[in-house]
């Protein structure tokens, strides 16, 4: 860097250090300024002229250019800032940016072209109205510990992007939380819901740096149930947020706990320089340390006492507040150790109602949820989580989950309990994460027979189990997979460039059961096909060799992205032997970690070492606990809800450099109690349950005159289910309001509840059956081309027009199973019929193709016959039906309500009008009853399902743009109600 580049880079730090936290001002004016305090040599660089010069010339890497990227992107991702009301992350945001920097025209096109506007999602947040107290010139009063927090995330290679998200995702939390000053008592308490394995600590983090910089000045984090989860938050928390000083307090640094840790001597943990209440600032007291939970504190309960420099004001005032150290204590959700702390807050002499309390509930729906019944008891943990938030009146509290369905099922009504009764923010997907719908085709836009690894993640990721037990063919080609996998990345490390050491972990992990008895013969299993794998001799390369060829080598063509792949085999072999050594060369190539110290074969501490192992386990290795590298999984573990199945997933998170070589091999056909499960179908339908209820929580997050559609207590109903047996969560957590009325407009709606009765489906039949007479007499095909996915989608169907009152009288008459599941719907059809908003609907009776003319009943005196088509109602759901409609059908009928703009097919822009509906008419006939059709076609109409899909115009929306009405249900035993009565898929 030469000397004027070195003045310019100086002379912009300066500037933006200057305006870091404010608003834009003059960037002229500024450089003259900054400028007058340099070397006259710095004159050269202090106008807009040469700072057009040094970006007309610089690369998006360039260090000035990665300057001033991140104060752009804090402006840009600003939440409400007093000095413009363009919208974050927008064009209109950055013009008025750049107008507050009265930049020229060319410096504006130089710096968008190399700081784009970043369009990245953001958090998605259910609140309640609530008092503003932490505005951008509170949060400059003390800044410390989150600007240090900020920096080390810098310097550790994430994104300015990255950064400027976590900043305005953490201000979400801490602005919901109480004023830790102000003398009213309130406690607030919140969901965060993340994604497993999605950096949910580094939010959690954020937000308690901002609440000690705030003035809150207990925090108490619950970290896990598990001692190895409560370590490993400890861990992360000294090493981001305490800090080297916070951690010695004077001592030697031999006498850290820290002094075996690798981390520690390469100087990982933040620094301050010196301890912070020497630098004006204030310390921050570990109550608890990385090998040692939370302890009664006996003689040494004064380390719990705040100290008061005004003695006559409560610890809360200002005065007090920012001159006390803060203290932190990482607990394990235990009982025994939950009630030694209650005990021991009970003995301070600091009165409890004045300190302001933070506690962060990491994986909130485990354990700390309570699953007594609500009017009998409270379960252990749960009691001492509502003691301390009764003895503790300032305590605010934050859950933090990827699995919110728990959580939001918490009676609303009960005070003392922890349900999010002030916020649920749904935080975005994080890029580059890899979650649960990489490993899925959840789209359908390419059909089955058209699927390859460069367009299909399942047939790209995931692999099945097929055989028994006893049959250990799958379980050797996933350990194969994993030898070659290293070898990959050691590849990669050296004739890809990424260096020596870039791949610290490489992990694959077998998990069948949480029985230890299960893991010890698991154990001798992968044992004795590691022993006999013959990985250095030529049988053990033959193999490689054919699964590099058959699958390594035909996904990585296509999904490498930019990372070196070997042309053949020949080019890897000479990588799988020192590959098979790092995981087997200690003799010691499987871990087990399961908490049965008979049987557990080494530490899986991925802070102190490298670790090239196969993890066996359980429940310690099924929620919380990170397993870095992880790259192959041998997955057949089975649960009864998508919460626990959920939490197992340690497949997801971030592959950075190996993203195409992750494996899943899964259970096909699993048993569980009497039946068969597919475990892919199960990870899939939790994927539709978790998507549409982010879905849900973005379509309602929108105020409507300025104030919120829904609260936390209303949040229930969204939740879905799309499997039968796979239950959100434990039923004894199922809590929820009732849904009253659904405005749906220009959306795809699909009521699933049909009757059972014989009486009942036979009236329903009937009063379609008029609609059926008076379609077209001929089939026409109709398509919809999804320029954007390359998809057309055609079918044939006879269709017909029918008034709005006509229809809606139909709809008023059918009988259902369970009637609250369709009833939101009739209310919305029923408003805005009677609004006018509605003048006709086209009804479509899809046909099949002429291959299928067998699948025809006949119906009517005029004996016309109809396509049928093939479904069944949900195994241990009762009357509910599973998915009723063809994908294919979809993008017709939302062209036809006006919810798509056309593609240019002709028959169906004919159907197009303004205020016009359309219906997709279904006869179903099930499993059971299709031996009933005769010769003719003929069936009983008591036998025939007229199942329909609807999607209303999208123009019908409600003046005020409110989309959803509720009823809320109160604390009663009766309250308990299974999904069931909810059910909205």
């Amino acid at each position: 860097m030469t000397t004027i580049e070195t003045l310019r880079m100086a002379l912009h730090s300066a500037v933006l250090s200057d305006l870091d936290g404010s608003k834009p001002k003059s960037l002229a004016r500024a450089l003259a300024y900054q400028a007058e305090d340099m070397v006259p040599e710095a004159a050269a660089c202090a106008d807009e002229a040469d700072f057009q010069t040094a970006l007309k010339g610089a690369r998006s890497t360039h260090q000035l250019v990665e300057l001033w990227r991140k104060q752009l992107t804090r402006w840009d991702y600003a939440d409400q800032p007093a000095w413009t009301d363009a919208p974050p992350r927008t064009s209109e945001r950055r013009a008025a940016i750049h107008d507050l920097l009265k930049l020229e025209e060319t410096t504006r096109t130089l710096l968008d072209g190399l700081i784009p506007v970043s369009k990245a999602a953001v958090s998605v947040v259910i609140s309640p109205e609530h008092k503003p107290w932490y505005t951008p010139q509170s949060q400059l009063s003390r800044p410390h510990y989150w600007p240090a927090y900020r920096n080390l995330l810098a310097a550790k290679g994430w994104p300015a992007d990255a950064v400027a998200a976590l900043d305005v995702a953490t201000d979400q939390v801490v602005e919901r939380l109480a004023d830790p000053t102000d003398p009213a008592v309130y406690q607030s308490k919140g969901l965060v819901v993340g994604y497993v394995q999605s950096g949910k600590t580094a939010n959690f983090t954020g937000v308690m740096a901002k609440a000690v910089d705030a003035g809150y000045r207990l925090v108490i984090v619950l970290g896990g149930t598990l001692n190895m989860l409560r370590a490993q938050t400890q861990r992360r928390l000294d090493m981001e947020l305490v800090g080297r000083e916070n951690i010695l307090r004077g001592a030697d640094e031999m006498e850290s706990d820290y002094a075996d840790d690798p981390a520690w001597a390469a100087g990982k943990f933040v620094s301050f320089g010196s301890l912070p209440s020497t630098l004006g600032a204030f310390d921050i007291v570990r109550m608890t340390t990385r090998d040692d939970d939370y302890k009664s504190l006996l003689q040494g309960i004064t380390a719990l006492e705040f100290e008061k420099r005004e003695p006559a004001l409560p610890l809360y005032d200002r005065e007090n507040l920012h001159r006390s150290s803060a203290r932190l204590m990482v607990v394990k959700k235990n009982k025994t150790v939950l009630a030694k702390l209650v005990k021991d807050l009970g003995k301070i002499k600091t009165p409890l109602a004045e300190i302001p309390v933070l506690i962060i509930d990491d994986e909130s729906d485990e354990a700390s949820v309570n699953t007594s019944r609500p009017d009998v008891q409270r379960s252990a943990i749960n009691e001492q989580i509502s003691k301390l938030l009764n003895m503790l009146p300032r305590a605010q509290y934050v859950g933090y989950t990827a699995t919110p369905f728990a959580n939001v099922f918490v009676d609303p009504s009960d005070t003392e309990d922890i349900f999010p009764k002030d916020f649920l923010i749904s935080l975005p997907r994080p890029e580059g994460y890899m979650g649960a719908r990489d490993f899925h085709d959840l789209d359908g836009e390419v059909e089955e027979h058209e699927r390859t690894v460069a367009n299909s993640n399942e047939m790209a990721h995931v692999r099945d189990i097929v055989d028994d037990a006893e049959n250990d063919t799958c379980l050797r080609q996933a350990m194969d997979m994993f030898v070659l996998t290293a070898a990959m990345k050691l590849y990669r490390e050296e004739v890809g460039g990424l260096g020596d050491g870039y791949f610290e972990h490489h992990t694959m992990l077998v998990h069948e059961s949480v029985r230890t008895g299960v893991h010890r013969e698991l154990h001798d299993r992968v044992r004795a096909l590691w022993d006999n794998a013959g990985y250095a001799g030529p049988r053990g390369h033959e193999r490689l060799r054919r699964l590099f060829e058959s699958d390594i080598a035909p996904v990585s063509e296509v999904r490498a992205d930019g990372q070196a792949v070997p042309a053949s085999y020949d080019e890897l072999m000479r990588f799988v032997g020192p590959a098979s050594v790092r995981i087997g060369g200690d003799e010691q190539p499987i871990i087990v970690v399961n908490g049965d110290k008979d049987l557990e074969t080494g530490e899986a501490d991925f802070d102190k070492r490298p670790i090239w192992k196969i993890l066996i386990g359980g429940q310690k290795l099924a929620r919380g606990f990170t397993v870095e590298g992880l790259t192959v999984s041998f997955f057949r573990r089975r649960a009864g809800n998508a919460s626990t199945l959920m939490q197992m997933g340690r497949w997801f998170g971030f592959r950075k450099g190996y993203r195409d070589l992750v494996r899943l091999y899964l259970g096909r056909r699993e048993t569980m109690g009497r039946t068969e499960v597919d475990l892919y179908d199960a990870f899939q339908a939790i994927c539709l349950d978790e998507e549409a209820f982010r879905s849900e929580l973005q379509r309602y997050s929108v105020m409507v005159d300025g104030r919120p559609q829904i609260t936390p207590a209303q949040i229930p109903p969204l939740v879905s289910q799309h499997l039968p047996w796979l239950k959100p969560t434990s039923p004894n957590k199922m809590y929820n309001a009732r849904l009253e009325l659904v405005r749906s407009a220009g959306r795809w709606e699909e009521p699933t509840a049909y009757p059972q009765k014989g009486d009942a489906i036979r009236r329903n039949t009937e009063l379609w059956l008029p609609y059926l007479e008076s379609l077209g007499s001929q089939a026409r095909t109709y398509g919809h081309h999804f320029q954007d996915k390359g998809a057309v989608h055609r079918f044939s169907a006879l269709t017909g027009i029918f008034p709005a009152a006509t229809v809606l009288d139909t709809l008023c008459k059918l009988r259902w199973e369970v009637a609250e599941q369709f009833s939101p719907h009739l209310r919305y059809i029923s408003e805005i019929t009677e609004a006018g908003m509605v003048d006709d609907w086209v009804v479509l009776a899809p046909q099949h193709a002429s291959a299928s003319a067998g699948k025809c009943v006949t119906l009517g005196s005029a004996g016309r016959q109809y396509s049928w088509f093939s479904r069944d109602r949900r195994a241990d759901r009762g009357p509910l039906f599973g998915a009723i409609s063809d994908k294919k059908h979809r993008g017709v009928a939302h062209r036809i309500a006006g919810a798509l703009k056309t593609s240019g097919d002709v028959p169906t822009e004919e159907l197009v009008a303004e205020r016009r509906g359309a219906i997709v008419l279904y006869p179903v006939v099930e499993t059971t009853h299709q031996g009933s059709i005769d010769a003719t076609g003929r069936i009983d109409s008591d036998k025939l399902v007229m199942a329909f899909t609807f999607v209303a115009p999208a123009s019908a929306n409600s003046a005020n743009g409110q989309v959803v009405q509720f009823t809320t249900i109160s604390s009663k035993p009766n309250a308990i109600i299974d999904v069931t009565e909810i059910d909205r898929s």
